[in-house]
């Protein structure tokens, strides 16, 4: 029931409201450009009425396997196809989907399935190791997603269930809206970190992903001309809400399965890719590959949606000297992705490029339909806009998540007098633009993956010869950071840095383990706390300094 003026009226009833849903943009997409190509990989393209009939079977085919509303629907899968219909196909049936990263190592992936309570559960073969059914009670069913559709590989492991096409062939492919009782329903559930303890589901509603799509169309100017590429994994933050930004306005989908520079660059030329995301470090290895192969220019404009860690300065300046039009944003997990982007003012045109790329280093603002930012001293008060005072940055609005799936714990940890607070440390400017200074959480961004560095010291300090250990972020001219350890051993003890190291990659995902281990004492506060900021540093001056030393000649 929806209230009105001298009374309520049943919804359906009402000519003046629609629930919100992304859902939406797909059903008017292929009524109004049914044969515009909404989806390419490898040789295979499928038109926007084509990719809404298979969305149908699959939502059917699941209904059919009895998922309802409410349930959830966990998606482990590289960037294929089937991974852009199950954004779609799932919460058509009043599901959320769960989609997990394929990095993650076995037990990660299960814990988040089990928490996640997924009843039915998709699998690209590529990916099938990472399961064993036993570790999964609750799943019921699963669908195996063949690589070899896509790229002509053999798949590696099958699962007990279906085929994905299989699945979905023998479903009907009428269309059934979901008729939402409340736009503010669950669409996704997005997982913060894979780790073996306490992993957290942001929930992601209809109404808001519906927001944070419209952003992206406004801020990165997609439209039906837009060739998207899928350089960003759809399995983080839903791919920042562009798995369902481009059928609103029938843009091109191009599919690839990992983001490799010369495949880039392949599909930028042969398809006309104008639109592509992710971290800095896919766009560094971009440059690289184009500097190698004699390539100076893009072939045409390219607009770049670039976040995860701070972007290097060089790639930024690289990136423009390319003749690509590169965005910088800020956001979370929590934040449906990007929060911020650095609004750029027409007035900063007349800059040079290194002053302009010194703008371009900034968060920014909220995006259009995000909300509010502020970054608040240690008792909520607002920092002054001096761009040196450094603070909390805390959100609130449209584009933060619901909460945490099934753990108010953490709700009450994130949300305090009706803010997120994001741990992170930042500084406003004069203009009131954003930006980060620090992570007060210590979370190591390496090659666009967050790493907790929390996670992988409990990890070391179960090896027997560990008495302490602190992991920090290093410098590192490929990945942005990686992990760097300082470990102190147990008396009478003399592990190796190797055996460490092969220690944790035994028991967590390879990319979050340590790339170097030293050995010492760990500097602490008098209160006991550990100086990470000290350990940092020092890591940043080994690495400004081993820059600034010419090549031999």
């Amino acid at each position: 029931m929806v209230a009105k003026t001298g009374g309520t009226l049943p919804r359906e009833l009402l000519a003046w409201y629609e629930p919100l849903t992304p859902l939406s943009f797909l059903h008017r997409i292929a009524c109004v450009m049914p044969d515009k190509v909404a989806v390419i990989c490898q040789d295979r393209c499928w038109t926007w009425q084509e990719f809404f009939r298979r969305v149908n079977r699959l939502s059917n085919a699941l209904k059919e396997a009895g998922v309802r509303k409410g349930d959830k629907v966990a998606f482990l899968s590289r960037n294929f196809p089937s991974l852009l219909e199950g954004h779609y196909g799932i919460p058509l049936t009043g599901a959320a989907i769960v989609a997990i990263n394929h990095r993650l190592s076995a037990p990660e992936v299960a814990n988040i399935v089990n928490l996640s309570g997924a009843k039915v559960m998709f699998v690209d073969s590529g990916a099938a190791d990472l399961i064993d059914t036993e570790d999964l009670p609750g799943v019921k069913t699963y669908v195996n997603v063949l690589d070899g559709q896509y790229y002509g590989e053999a798949s590696k492991k099958l699962l007990p269930g279906y085929d994905y096409e299989e699945f979905i062939s023998g479903a009907s492919d009428e269309y059934i809206k979901l008729e939402l009782e409340d736009e503010n329903d669950i669409i996704a559930i997005n997982y913060t970190s894979g780790t073996t303890g306490t992993p957290r589901g942001c929930m992601y509603s209809h109404r808001s992903v519906y927001l944070r799509s419209l952003a992206n169309i406004v801020e990165y100017s997609l439209n039906a001309y837009s060739v998207y590429l899928w350089s960003l994994p759809m399995f983080h933050c839903s791919g920042w809400c562009y798995t369902w930004a481009t059928s609103a306005v029938g843009a091109t989908n191009v599919c690839m399965r990992a983001p490799e520079a010369d495949k880039m660059w392949e599909l930028i030329e042969k398809h006309g890719v104008t639109h592509m995301s992710g971290s800095p470090i896919i766009f560094q290895r971009l440059g690289k590959y184009m500097d190698e192969g004699g390539i100076r220019k893009f072939p045409h404009k390219v607009i770049v949606n670039n976040a995860a860690a701070p972007p290097p300065e060089a790639m930024l300046i690289d990136m423009e000297e390319k003749g690509a039009e590169i965005g910088h944003c800020y956001g979370l997990t929590e934040t449906y992705g990007p929060f911020t982007l650095c609004e750029w003012q027409p007035e900063w045109d007349g800059l040079s490029l290194k002053e302009r790329i010194s703008k371009k280093m900034r968060q920014g603002v909220p995006g259009l339909t995000a909300g509010e930012i502020r970054v608040v001293d240690e008792k909520g008060r607002d920092v002054p806009w001096d761009g040196k005072t450094i603070g909390e940055v805390i959100m609130r609005g449209n584009n933060v998540m619901q909460g945490y799936y099934e753990a108010p714990d953490e709700d009450d940890k994130a949300f305090k007098h009706g803010w997120l607070y994001t741990g992170d440390g930042g500084v406003i400017h004069p203009d009131g633009y954003v930006e980060i200074k620090d992570r007060f959480k210590d979370v190591i961004i390496s090659g666009g993956e967050n790493i907790i560095g929390l996670e992988v010291e409990n990890c070391i300090h179960r090896h027997p010869d560990v008495a302490e250990a602190a992991c920090f972020g290093m410098p590192d001219e490929k990945w942005g950071e990686v992990v760097k350890c300082l470990v102190t051993p147990k008396p009478a003890t003399s592990p190796t840095a190797k055996e460490i190291i092969d220690f944790c990659r035994q028991r967590m995902a390879h990319f979050k383990c340590p790339k170097e281990i030293v050995f010492g004492e760990i500097p602490r506060t008098s209160a006991g706390k550990v100086q990470k900021y000290l350990l940092r540093q020092k890591e940043r001056e080994r690495f400004e300094q081993k820059k600034s030393v010419p090549p031999a000649q």
